[in-house]
């Protein structure tokens, strides 16, 4: 491949002439790895920061669940304190992983973590961007071979090839425009977290009337019920008594190796607790269902997965894909509603806290086994059903957030993908800052 007037062709791909490639071993004064031996024996309630493989990710040190070590072990264990600048490499689980060691964590431990200490004339910032990057991962994974669990070692670090900028202002240049990056990829991740709890709040009000929209003021105070207090003015309905159809499990059939037989749905489709139809919830099957079948799904649809751990079981979407194209599979169970914004105010309620909480009451399975739930238990299951015009202001608030919170992650999705397009130009030299 010809390459442009003022690059070369390197080990790790086309850079500008000026730039150079050296292992990570010649950037580095120090190349190590933390307490590997029985670290638990130095645990205590309270002390120094001992930094583990969870607490490193790709934006930062994430100081969650840290656990803590004594002074004196601290002093005992000299050799894996870590620096200012320090660079932390995940050694297991997700190899390769790094983060810099912020100031107000200079003087902690670590354990099982490599531990890189750049040398003056390299910004840590853009040694973390490097190995993180696409560049970076390919060398890390390069030997792990199909090994089922994953691992990175000080030889491997002091292998690894990177590409350097000739000035450390340039390095912290890239290291910074990357770091803005990552700052906005987080307050969207905050955002998004902090609109999801209002949300669920919300539904922990509207859905049980505790809290009331404009028009719909309780009047009459509120009944006891099985699932907890409810409006007088509200029915208590069992799912059976709602639908026109169901519940009515799926089909099992063999998954197929090609996409000629008929287009099939995954647990994943409903996981979430909202339809997703991608190339990971729906597969094909091996035959060909014939067009006249009952399996096929119409509009407005709600599955309700029967079988699988006991944090999803009973976990409910409505299908709002076009009518007879996708069939579904055994382990969900399909509803028809009499009333379509009953469906979705079924479907909202069964993944509130109250329909969890019953779903996780009446499944049952033997020990080993993934919880199931059962036809009747689906059919008889209570729910507080308010007027129909109340559903459905309900559903527009709600809908309303949802809007809200999908058009965040669409932003974030292509936070994303803008901070790998521009490590893939700045750690290459494409773009100079400087």
């Amino acid at each position: 491949m010809e390459v442009k007037p003022g690059y070369k062709q390197t080990e790790v791909g086309v850079i500008p002439k000026d730039w150079e490639t050296k292992p990570c071993s010649r950037l580095s004064s120090l190349i190590t790895v933390g307490i590997v031996v029985r670290p638990t024996q130095y645990y205590c309630e309270q002390g120094v920061p001992a930094l583990r493989s969870a607490n490193i990710r790709e934006d930062g040190i994430n100081e969650f669940d840290m656990v803590y070590i004594s002074e004196e072990s601290n002093r005992l264990l000299a050799k894996s304190q870590v620096k200012t600048g320090d660079v932390l490499t995940v050694r297991t689980g997700y190899p390769g992983t790094s983060a810099t060691v912020p100031p107000h964590l200079a003087g902690s431990n670590c354990i099982d973590i490599l531990i890189t200490r750049p040398s003056d004339k390299v910004c840590s910032g853009y040694l973390v961007s490097w190995i993180n990057s696409p560049f970076g991962k390919s060398q890390v994974l390069r030997d792990q071979g199909g090994l089922a669990q994953q691992h990175f070692n000080v030889g491997d670090l002091r292998d690894l090839v990177i590409a350097m900028p000739p000035t450390k202002a340039e390095q912290e240049a890239i290291a910074e425009a990357l770091s803005d990056a990552d700052a906005l990829i987080e307050s969207l991740e905050q955002l998004i977290a902090k609109k999801r709890h209002l949300k669920q709040g919300a539904m922990q009000e509207l859905l049980t009337g505790k809290r009331r929209l404009p028009g719909f003021e309780n009047t009459l105070g509120y009944q006891g019920a099985e699932m907890g207090a409810v409006p007088r003015d509200w029915e208590i309905q069992h799912v059976q008594h709602l639908v026109r159809q169901g519940p009515k499990n799926g089909y099992s059939g063999k998954i197929g190796e090609c996409s000629r037989g008929t287009p099939t749905l995954s647990l994943a489709a409903t996981s979430s607790g909202r339809m997703r139809l991608d190339s990971d919830s729906v597969k094909h099957l091996a035959d060909t269902v014939p067009m006249d079948s009952p399996l096929f799904l119409e509009f407005g649809d709600v599955l309700v997965q029967r079988s699988n751990t006991l944090a999803i079981v009973g976990t409910t979407a409505v299908y709002f894909g076009p009518s007879r194209t996708f069939v579904y599979p055994d382990l969900m169970m399909r509803l028809r509603f009499r009333i379509q914004v009953t469906a979705e105010w079924f479907w909202r309620y069964a993944n509130s806290t109250r329909g969890r909480r019953y779903f996780e009451s009446v499944a049952a399975g033997s020990t080993g086994s993934m919880p199931k739930v059962s036809g009747g238990a689906l059919r008889n299951m209570p729910v507080p059903v308010p007027s129909i015009a109340e559903q459905t202001a309900i559903a527009s608030v709600l809908s309303d957030m949802d809007t809200e919170i999908d058009g965040l992650e669409s932003r974030l999705a292509k936070a994303r993908q803008m901070k790998q397009g521009m490590m893939q130009e700045l750690l290459t030299g494409r773009i100079r800052l400087v």
